[in-house]
Order: structure tokens, then C-alpha cells, then sequence
């Protein structure tokens, strides 16, 4: 098994945009042939689009594009920019008078990073789209939909810290799999192979982590105004031929990556949801797959959060010696 870049899977192409003072942003994953697609949601506050349609009962068994963004449920208008970028295109499922494009969108909450009136819009997705389409311009860091992500969040944001969006991917022979996880978590970040925190809540001097899990067992009593200003959202993305039910089976694997690499996690104050696509034909044996979706995850997870940059009175990993 080696190492490979997320662009190296054919089939697939990664757009980002963002508004760096507002601190938002969006990820746009364009399939101009189609992409089979399942989605698993894990956390209780979800902002989504489209779901249902990646159902396996559902009728269509392609999907053109998936979005991440900010903006909570604000941003869910993001899609409608790529939509229209698509359409323009010749792209979607043909209906005689035009092709609509069927994407599905999930969105995570950083209204209180920047700028809380700019949320990502329709002409924030059709540029994510048209840089998609164009080729790519996918980074890890501070980028598209990891813009404005933070996390260790249990204490409320004064002693948070910023986080971002992160890739990784693998190849054996010839299957490939890989993820991108924008990490906006209530929990705290841990990689997952030494156990060794690398962001997560501060210490009252912000020089160090405390635990987030012990931070909750402090006080039992149900907490009636939880901060739900969190969500993790991401995709895995496979060149294995698998179909919808299979693939609602590997998102569901991969959030195993969510666990191994975040605590708390799939909280109530989370809308933890992940994507699996596939834009190939390779045979491969799905429970393969669903192992390798976990592991891409969680050190797409780690990546996000090492890549990130100190931000908006946000400090980055780089900035604390735990």
C-alpha cells in the first residue's frame, strides 16, 4: 500500500472558494460522467441537501457533484451555484428540455468565526464548480470548506482552536481510495496511531489541552443551551465498483475513521456526516474498502488539522506545545 495524492483519482475533480475575512467557505467534488454515491449521519444537527436521493430505495443511481461549506443551513444555497454551473455545461440527468444536475450538499457551522452575515452562496459554488471543472485547485489548510472550521469546542470558542479541511489517499494495486474531511468538531483531535492529542480544548492560559470528555463528566446535569456551533463533514472517494447500498455501508465504516480520531464524537452539538463515492470499475471486496474508508478518514482528519494556520484569534496546532 502507498501513499497518493486525492487528485490522482481519476474520475473526480476537487474545487475550493472562500472568503478568508468572513472566514467561510465551500468544497465543491465535480463527477462529470456521475458518481455512484452513499451518505451515513452520524451526529444529531445536520444541514444537508438532497439526502434522501442517496437513499438506496431512491431511483437515481448517480449524483454529479457533492458540496461542503460553511455557513450552517445559511449556506445550503451554495449548491444552487453549482447547479448552474453544471447545467451551463451539458451536465445532469437528461429530462428532453435540459439536464439537471443532482448534488447533494452538507454544510458545517462557523457563523461565529468571521464574519456571521457572509455565508458561502450560489456564486461561491459556481466558482468552486468552475475551478472543479477547470482541473482542481484542492489545498489542505485554511481552504474552501475548512475555511472557517474549529475545533475543541465543549467550553464554548474562547478556547477553541482552528482547524481546516484534509485529505489522504491510498492505492493498492490498482484500487484506490481516499478522503477529504473538513474538521469542525465539538471534540478534541487525537492522531490516532501514538493516541497523542494534537488540538483539541485550551487551558484557561491557552497553553496546553484539556479534555473535553472530562470537561462534560464535571457536570452531569443535562445542559440546556449546548454550543452546537460544530459538524465534520467529508467525503471518501474510491475507484471500486460499488453500488449505492455498498457504498452507504463504506460511509458507514469510514465514520469508524470520525471515532478513532475525535472525542467526543457524533454529539447532538455535531451534524457529523460523510460521504462515499465511487468513480470506477475496479473489483474490489467492499469490507476492503469500508477498512481502508476508516483509516484514509482518520488521517485525513489529522492532516486537516496539521495543515491548518493560526486564525481569527484561533490558534493552529503549530502554535501549542502540549
Amino acid at each position: 500500500m502507498k501513499e497518493i495524492l486525492i487528485s490522482s483519482i481519476e474520475g473526480i475533480k476537487i474545487g475550493q472558494a472562500e472568503n478568508k475575512k468572513a472566514g467561510t467557505g465551500c468544497t465543491v467534488l465535480l463527477a462529470e460522467d456521475g458518481m455512484r454515491a452513499g451518505l451515513d449521519v452520524r451526529g444529531g444537527g445536520p444541514a444537508s441537501r438532497e439526502s434522501q436521493l442517496l437513499n438506496p430505495l431512491m431511483a437515481a443511481q448517480f449524483i454529479h457533484a457533492i458540496v461542503l461549506a460553511g455557513g450552517s443551513a445559511f449556506g445550503l444555497g451554495t449548491a444552487n451555484g453549482v447547479m448552474d454551473f453544471l447545467e451551463k455545461k451539458g451536465i445532469g440527468f437528461d429530462v428532453g428540455v435540459t439536464k439537471v444536475p443532482l448534488v447533494a450538499q452538507s454544510d458545517l457551522f462557523d457563523l461565529t468565526v468571521g464574519d456571521a452575515g457572509v455565508r458561502p452562496d450560489a456564486a461561491m459554488g459556481y466558482e468552486a464548480a468552475e475551478k472543479a471543472f477547470s482541473g482542481g485547485n484542492y489545498k489542505n489548510g485554511n481552504f474552501g470548506a475548512g475555511c472557517g472550521a474549529t475545533v475543541g469546542k465543549s467550553a464554548g470558542m474562547e478556547y477553541c482552536m482552528k482547524s481546516g479541511i484534509g485529505s489522504y489517499a491510498v492505492q493498492i494495486g490498482d484500487l484506490k481510495i481516499g478522503a477529504v474531511v473538513a474538521v469542525n468538531a465539538l471534540g478534541d483531535i487525537y492522531d490516532h496511531k501514538s493516541g497523542r492529542k494534537i488540538a483539541g480544548l485550551l487551558t484557561e492560559d491557552k497553553k496546553s489541552f484539556r479534555s473535553s470528555v472530562d470537561l462534560m463528566k464535571s457536570a452531569i446535569e443535562p445542559i440546556e443551551n449546548k454550543f452546537v456551533g460544530n459538524t465534520t463533514i467529508g467525503a471518501v472517494i474510491t475507484n471500486a465498483d460499488l453500488d449505492k447500498t455498498a457504498l452507504c455501508k463504506i460511509a458507514g465504516m469510514a465514520h469508524d475513521g470520525y471515532a478513532r480520531s475525535i472525542n467526543p464524537v457524533h454529539t447532538s452539538a455535531d451534524g457529523d456526516s460523510l460521504y462515499a463515492v465511487s468513480v470506477g470499475r475496479v473489483r474490489a471486496d467492499r469490507d476492503l474498502v469500508g477498512t481502508l474508508a476508516a483509516e484514509v478518514v482518520s488521517e485525513a482528519i489529522i492532516k486537516a488539522v496539521l495543515s491548518a494556520e493560526t486564525a481569527y484569534g484561533y490558534p493552529a496546532a503549530s502554535a501549542i506545545t502540549a
